[in-house]
């Protein structure tokens, strides 16, 4: 019996960049998910999870005939047989699961799931698999089995993740930089309590302009494959001809990417100002030309700003509701939290849940 442990994370600065083929920089935090596993004598596996009642018997002799069921048990299933289907020979188990990432609030509670199954799956199967693949397995079980076209930056992170490190990643070539975060700040997240209906379809809608965009650059720069390879001044010289509409989502997209950069630089220097300008930046764009944030979302972030030892606030994930990301300095977190969590209940009659996060490690076998 073995333990495999895998972080959530939250992410620093680069939002709706990764499916442009564009940077992220995430850190993996200290909420994790867990799976033990017990090696069984025979090809089932017997997931249990202490999230959820039901347990689930799954015949790894039938996987390939598996399809999701709109179930908890898909992550890890679905993790399973896409290992299956990539070649491994997986071993039969009992796996047991427990999470302490919130489910919903946008910190990855399945890819820290997914990444812990698979790093246990491995090791009863007494499989090596490099961490890249492994990673690229567990977005393919989440995109193909699950059937959410999330992008590789969650896997990637719970997986490469360090203490005390924001990870800036190029989702192109997969191509990373540990950037340290330090000591003396903390990340913490306040969830809104709120997620609105619309974000899903809106998700699907941002993706689309972005390739009427790459379409549109293509005709007048042919190395361009995606908003990642255009550049402002490319955007200001050919962006004229397009729907303002889909300026403004280039826009963003293009000028994130840049922030990103920016961003490295800056934790390079240390220079934790500039960082908090750049996430309030990150925001603004967010906000007024992707167009993915909401009320309850520019609220907590007008709050935060005016908090003392705040260095910078934005909103983090898809949008339409979740989460915010702060960059607060350790002292000043308690009053941070109450000032923050009175003044958002008062303004939206809405209890935040606030959580004081660390850059952690990212997956490895535990004790615990």
């Amino acid at each position: 019996m073995i333990t495999f442990r895998a972080p959530g994370r939250v992410n620093l600065i680069g939002e709706h960049t990764d499916y442009n083929a564009g940077f992220v920089m995430p850190a993996a935090i200290n909420l994790s998910a867990y799976t033990t596993i017990t090696p069984r004598d025979d090809r089932q596996l017997i997931i249990r999870s202490d999230n959820f009642e039901d347990e689930i018997e799954v015949d790894l002799d039938d996987a390939t005939n598996l399809a999701a069921r709109n179930h908890w048990s898909d992550y890890p299933i679905g993790v399973a047989v896409t290992l299956i289907r990539a070649g491994y020979q997986l071993r039969g188990a009992h796996l047991e699961i427990k999470s302490e990432v919130p489910m919903g609030s946008g910190l990855s509670s399945s890819a820290a799931v997914e990444v812990s199954v698979a790093c246990a799956l491995a090791a009863n199967s007494d499989l090596t698999i490099d961490r890249k693949e492994l990673a690229l397995l567990c977005q393919k079980a989440e995109n193909e089995f699950v059937g959410a076209r999330v992008g590789i930056m969650d896997q990637f992170v719970a997986l490469f993740g360090e203490e005390r490190r924001a990870l800036m990643l190029d989702c192109r070539s997969l191509e990373y930089k540990l950037l340290p975060v330090p000591e003396s700040v903390r990340l913490v997240v306040c969830n809104t309590m709120v997620n609105h209906a619309l974000a899903s379809s809106a998700y699907n809608e941002r993706r689309a302009q972005c390739e009427a965009g790459v379409k549109h650059f293509a005709k007048h720069l042919p190395h361009v494959k995606a908003l990642r390879d255009v550049t402002l001044q490319d955007l200001e010289t050919y962006g004229r001809g397009l729907p303002e509409v889909i300026y403004c989502r280039c826009r963003h997209v293009i000028s994130e990417n840049a922030r990103v950069l920016a961003a490295a630089e800056a934790l390079e220097r240390h220079d934790l100002q500039r960082f908090g300008q750049l996430m309030a930046e990150s925001h603004v764009s967010l906000r007024d030309d992707y167009e993915v944030s909401a009320r309850e979302l520019d609220v907590m972030v007008e709050l935060a700003t005016g908090v003392a030892g705040v260095y910078g606030s934005r909103m983090t994930g898809g949008g339409f509701g979740g989460c915010t990301i702060n960059l607060v300095d350790s002292e000043h977190v308690e009053n941070f939290q109450r000032t923050v969590a009175e003044g958002y209940e008062q303004a939206t009659k809405l209890k935040p849940e606030i959580y004081v996060c660390e850059a952690s490690k990212g997956a490895e076998q535990t004790d615990i």
